[in-house]
């Protein structure tokens, strides 16, 4: 009786989510709210483009949204406030318009380099077009090889990978010696503000979690996971965490002020 109410609940999440697709709708993106504090938006790319915005210098998420006339922003790749360069990879049409390499307060940090591999190789969204034009999103590690009939038309890095492998250690957001967690980076186990991004059927989807209702990355990778993503990626988080369109103004930083930030995911 049990294993029967488990298959019913997930068909009808499945149906709900299906019925409630914006795929069925003519608006570039639709927001619900599940639970209260977090907001899923559902990007329909049939009507509109993603694509990765990179600031000279750092901007408010807020400022990116006015300036592009974009439907909507969300902040995306992690960076260093002290030098204002970026902790990773993003491709804008082809090209690699930011590297972490180039970053020298990362690169020549002592404590970090026997984990640079892990760094450097973290997830990214992707964008990929074959010869007639058609679009493919994915989420992959930043060295995994571009699928046979495609190219790389955009990558935004962050991370980790959230589903369907939670990939903490393997990308150096908790380090473990002997069995015990010694460090952590982006508050990995501690409950914050989030966003992240998830595909499903070529599909794509944003997660904000505002200060409201703080999530850890297990946590984002469950609320992932429940929306039928099959796959799934953090974005920067924190006091970062924050979006813009039409309906919604949200930051995370304390006292509500808004930080400013170096890269972007806009739906154009």
């Amino acid at each position: 009786m049990k294993k029967i109410l488990i298959i019913l609940t997930l068909l009808l999440l499945n149906l709900f989510i299906c019925q409630n697709s914006v795929y069925s709708k003519t608006t570039p993106y639709r927001i619900v709210q599940d639970p209260e504090g977090v907001y899923i938006v559902e990007v329909n790319t049939a009507k509109s483009s993603l694509v990765p915005y990179v600031s000279e210098k750092l901007e408010t998420n807020e400022n990116v949204y006015k300036k592009t006339g974009a439907k909507l922003v969300i902040n995306a790749g992690f960076f260093d406030p002290k030098n204002q360069k970026t902790v990773s990879y993003i491709t804008i049409n082809g090209n690699l318009k930011e590297s972490p390499e180039n970053n020298e307060n990362l690169m020549n940090n002592k404590v970090l380099e026997p984990y640079m591999d892990k760094i450097l190789n973290r997830s990214e969204f992707r964008i990929l077009e074959n010869t007639k034009g058609k679009l493919l999103y994915d989420i992959a590690l930043h060295n995994d090889v571009i699928p046979t009939g495609y190219k790389l038309k955009h990558a935004i890095q962050a991370g980790p990978m959230l589903f369907p492998d939670l990939r903490l250690e393997e990308e150096f957001f908790v380090l473990k010696q002997d069995g015990k967690i010694i460090s952590e980076s982006a508050s990995s186990l501690h409950k914050y503000a989030r966003t992240a991004i998830g595909i499903r059927d070529n599909n794509v989807y944003l997660f904000i979690i505002t200060n409201k209702n703080p999530m850890t990355l297990e946590e984002v990778s469950n609320l992932t996971r429940k929306w039928g993503m099959e796959k799934s990626m953090a974005f920067d988080g924190g006091g970062s965490t924050s979006f813009d369109s039409k309906e919604l103004h949200i930051v995370s930083e304390k006292d509500n002020e808004a930080r400013n930030l170096k890269s972007f995911l806009i739906l154009k």
